[in-house]
């Protein structure tokens, strides 16, 4: 046998080794579960390159905020893990970023953001059709222009993302972006519930677009120099540059999944099999993305200033869209790609670890009963700095309890350590810039956030 013939039968044997590797740990691992498929780009809607930079400038830019002072990139930075790193948030009326943003020296105190800034990664995928952690944007054939929307919030016209349905949200948000009335036309319009048509908040915002030159000329080459700029417009723009941003489908366990036996290591690869296996995360952590898109009540510990209007501190999650208290405390199920950067975890971000997360979803009953608000610092609303979180009174944390759903068996801690490992696998290397990044200045001449990793 030739040297060229001998190096070719054992490469041979390696392709087979390896292939048999691959397929022993995927049987392994389908006893209890399908894994998914490897994503590819079919799971995300096509647009044009230039459609990307100008939502890129619009994601960036002031403009789209009440008081011109804070943009979606303000609570959704790529070197935060796309969230802003903190438990609850302040949105208008903050100076700075991440852990670092405190309340503006003389400003109204806000109340913090009610809920954690969710991550961005792969929202733009086609399957993610339910967004917010109660999913009070959904994709509904049934709904006005396919989308169900909270109420007096309806489209005017239809998207081609669930994103861009949800980008229209924040910018009405008083906490978020809007700011409170008497201080700028858009917040006004809000406090009136004057949110569609020629006179709404809408309509202003696409107005203060549209009389920036270089975002006319811009939206010329996607709707028509005829054509008026609408609200929808500038969210589709918003969500296809979110959708290529914060793609992130090369993680390592994408590349296991194609085919790369090496792609994890042995830690990763035995906490891929509790994950899908006798830990049963993927139970509701299903998926190419991991997620179900369902609801669930998990017993999370609340703090803050919560999402019922009528219990303040308390958040019903999915029960205050659907009117159904069989939905109190349930809330959708995140996507675990890179989870690893997107700490504090929870609606409310009352985690700062995946241990700590990991060990509440295995007895959650008792996790409830040693969780301590006052662990949770939140950003000062007077000032720089930060203060304690306070949390629900105890008839509150009973009905937290009751309504938790979640039985999952126990871990040893050496599983615990692995499932931390695989989680870690999900993590897209590439993230944590993004694919383009912040500009260095947007149309509007308004500043932007910049933030640079030390």
């Amino acid at each position: 046998m030739s040297a060229t013939e001998s190096m070719s039968e054992m490469n041979s044997i390696m392709r087979k080794w390896v292939t048999a590797g691959i397929l022993s740990l995927q049987a392994t691992l389908s006893q209890a579960a399908d894994l998914p498929n490897p994503v590819t780009h079919s799971a995300f809607p096509e647009f044009a390159f230039s459609t990307f930079l100008l939502g890129r400038d619009l994601f960036y830019d002031p403009i789209l905020s009440g008081n011109r002072n804070i943009a979606c990139a303000t609570c959704h930075h790529a070197v935060l893990g796309s969230g802003d790193g903190t438990a609850l948030g302040i949105g208008e009326g903050g100076v700075g970023l991440g852990p670092n943003r405190h309340a503006e020296p003389g400003t109204p105190a806000r109340a913090h953001v009610p809920r954690n800034a969710p991550a961005l990664f792969n929202l733009g995928a086609s399957e993610f059709t339910t967004l917010f952690h109660d999913g009070r944007v959904m994709r509904d054939p049934a709904a006005r222009m396919g989308h169900a929307m909270p109420e007096g919030r309806a489209l005017e016209r239809p998207v081609p993302l669930t994103l861009a349905a949800q980008a229209l949200l924040p910018i009405l948000s008083p906490e978020e972006m809007a700011g409170a009335p008497g201080e700028n036309d858009i917040a006004d319009a809000v406090a009136r519930d004057e949110i569609r048509g020629l006179n709404g908040a809408w309509q202003m915002l696409a107005e203060r677009v549209e009389a920036v030159p270089e975002y006319r000329r811009r939206f010329n080459a996607i709707i028509g120099p005829d054509e008026p700029i609408h609200i929808t417009d500038i969210a589709t723009a918003i969500a296809a540059f979110i959708s290529y941003e914060f793609r992130s489908t090369d993680s390592p366990f994408d590349a296991w999944l194609a085919g790369r036996r090496n792609a994890l290591t042995p830690p990763q690869r035995r906490g891929a099999e509790l994950f899908y296996g006798k830990a049963q995360c993927s139970s509701c952590h299903a998926g190419p993305f991991q997620t179900d898109h369902a609801f669930h009540a998990i017993g999370m510990p609340q703090i803050g200033p919560g999402k019922d209007y009528d219990v303040p501190g308390a958040d019903r999650g999915r029960a205050a869209v659907t009117g159904d208290d069989s939905d109190a405390y349930h809330f959708r199920t995140p996507s675990l790609r890179n989870v690893a950067l997107t700490a504090p975890y929870g609606h409310a971000g009352v985690y700062a670890t995946l241990d700590q997360v990991i060990r509440h979803h295995l007895d959650p009953l008792a996790a409830l009963d040693r969780f301590d608000p006052a662990s949770v610092q939140l950003p000062a609303l007077d000032g720089p700095g930060m203060v304690p979180a306070t949390g629900s009174d105890k008839s509150e944390i009973e009905r937290i309890k009751a309504a938790a759903e979640i039985d999952l068996p126990p871990l040893a801690e050496a599983e615990i350590d692995a499932l931390i490992a695989f989680l870690d696998a999900l993590t897209d290397p590439n993230a944590v810039i993004g694919r383009l990044g912040a500009p260095g200045s947007v149309p509007s001449g308004l500043p932007v956030d910049q933030m640079t990793l030390h």
